[in-house]
């Protein structure tokens, strides 16, 4: 990523973690909902282990930090993936992604809940903003007459269940970072905590088991778990140390439109006015919440470099 320009970084990031999203979509064609999430994490996180590894990083954690991992790992990457998996099978990849974006709002309000964070009066509006503007994404969807393997009223729910699962695991990750654990090992760790919860749940659910049957379901899983977890993650982390957390943060402005539009060149899937103007009013709020009040570089100075 050193090579790159900073814009190009960005996009790097934005087009991977935009596409991930319907890549789930091939790994439901071949494999249960579960064992899709417990193969995605379990390979993603063995490869970031092996990454920090590569890198001399410590591996060791005490048993009190295994606990939180686990938590974090359980939420953030096992039963709140399970949910994404779940509603896309009944509803286009892109209006989850949209969906999904919620996650800062949420928990942005559960840091200051719990631990005090301040709260601005931007963050307030871009999270109105964001709540309704998610709420049209959806609302064609779940008004419609349900039709076999695509009621979007269950699409919506798996998705609000989604969000605040992860919601839990952000949280718990936020204070794992506080106690100064390593970022590669503990993520690492964590996607294999979420990777064994979610094969905890496909032996209670009951879930298709197996390796990929066809060569689109094993090119998502690589996808996934390579670009997704490890390429993505890198240009994400460079772009926090050339730009700062902040301006880094608007990646999560740009990846629903990118996850949005691949579902409608790709899926078939046809917007209805109230999910464009949705989409519109929930990209601004998500750029109130995520866009610095003061950001030390913009993206335009950046891509002169």
């Amino acid at each position: 990523m050193a090579r790159l320009r900073t814009w190009q970084v960005f996009l790097v990031c934005v087009v991977v973690w935009g596409t991930t999203w319907h890549a789930i979509t091939y790994q439901l064609a071949d494999l249960g909902p579960e064992f899709g999430v417990a193969a995605r994490f379990g390979l993603a996180g063995a490869l970031l282990l092996a990454f920090a590894a590569s890198r001399d990083e410590s591996l060791r954690f005490s048993p009190r930090m295994h606990v939180v991992l686990a938590v974090q790992g359980i939420f953030l990457y096992g039963v709140s993936y399970i949910c994404v998996y779940r509603a896309e099978e009944h509803v286009a990849s892109g209006l989850v992604a949209v969906g999904y974006s919620a996650s800062p709002l949420l928990a942005g309000a559960g840091a200051a809940w719990l631990f005090g964070a301040p709260l601005s009066r931007r963050f307030a509006l871009g999270g109105v903003l964001g709540v309704v503007g998610i709420a049209l994404v959806f609302w064609p969807e779940i008004v419609r007459p349900a039709r076999s393997g695509n009621d979007g009223a269950v699409g919506a729910a798996y998705t609000v269940a989604a969000v605040l699962l992860s919601t839990v695991g952000a949280l718990v990750s936020s204070r794992n970072r506080g106690r100064g654990l390593a970022l590669v090992p503990a993520m690492g760790v964590g996607m294999l905590y979420g990777a064994a919860a979610a094969l905890v749940g496909t032996a209670i659910s009951g879930g298709r088991v197996g390796w990929p049957a066809s060569w689109s379901s094993w090119a998502a899983l690589g996808w996934l778990a390579i670009a997704g977890s490890i390429v993505a993650f890198a240009a994400f982390l460079t772009l926090q140390e050339r730009l700062g957390a902040g301006p880094a943060g608007t990646v999560g402005v740009m990846v629903p439109m990118v996850a949005l539009t691949v579902s409608i060149l790709l899926e078939g899937y046809q917007p209805k006015t109230a999910t464009v103007i949705g989409a519109a009013v929930a990209v601004l709020g998500n750029a109130l919440i995520l866009w610095p009040t003061r950001p030390a570089l913009s993206l335009g100075a950046a891509a002169a470099e």
